[in-house]
């Protein structure tokens, strides 16, 4: 927000007690000067923009007639002399425009084709940045993968062969328990009734 007059009329200075500080007359008269002097500049703005107005759209001898009526006399009858090299310097004048304006858009545009580029670049930069660290990510993640299923299949390898061995284990025993059990019901067998106590 641009600072105008009336923002240093309406400014209020918080009053320090206890402190060394400025005299607020001497405050508020300084201001009330800065207030004069910048209506005068703004007013000299605005009129200067009138005339470059007046002068750019061809109205040259109308606002050089008023400063003409300001002055004296005999600079009102040199005015009239010198009204036809005015056209050949207001072209002038114009094309000189024309030109630093047209100077300034290509600067412009060059300017900003020069920052499209560069905005382009740094986003290009950002994208093989982000896929070369998505394609390490996923090498990683894919190689952890392989480990944990490596590891898994080890572990169910082993748990193959233990479950095969004990199942033969086992099978062992209970075999061995079944000839022990045969081979005691065969020795009953042939022991005789007299040797039991019957």
């Amino acid at each position: 927000m641009a600072l105008t007059p009336d923002d240093v009329v309406t400014k209020q200075f918080q009053h320090v007690r206890f402190k060394d500080g400025f005299d607020p007359d001497e405050v508020d008269d300084f201001l009330d000067e800065i207030v004069i002097e910048w209506r005068k500049a703004l007013e000299e703005n605005v009129e200067l923009k009138a005339k470059l107005a007046a002068f750019e759209s061809g109205d040259a001898p109308v606002a050089a007639a008023a400063p003409a009526a300001e002055a004296p006399a005999p600079v009102v009858e040199e005015a009239p002399a010198p009204a036809e090299p005015a056209p050949s310097g207001s072209a002038t004048a114009t094309a000189g425009i024309i030109e630093l304006a047209q100077r300034l858009h290509d600067e412009h545009v060059a300017e900003g084709e020069a920052k499209r580029a560069q905005l382009i670049a740094d986003a290009e930069g950002e994208v093989n940045r982000i896929r070369t660290e998505a394609e390490a990510k996923q090498r990683e993640e894919s190689a952890r993968l392989e480990r944990e299923r490596n590891t898994l299949e080890a572990r169910i390898t082993e748990l193959r062969n233990f479950e095969r061995d004990y199942r033969s284990q086992l099978r062992g025993y209970i075999e061995g328990q079944l000839r022990d059990l045969d081979e005691k019901s065969a020795s009953t067998d042939s022991t005789p009734v007299s040797a039991i106590g019957l």
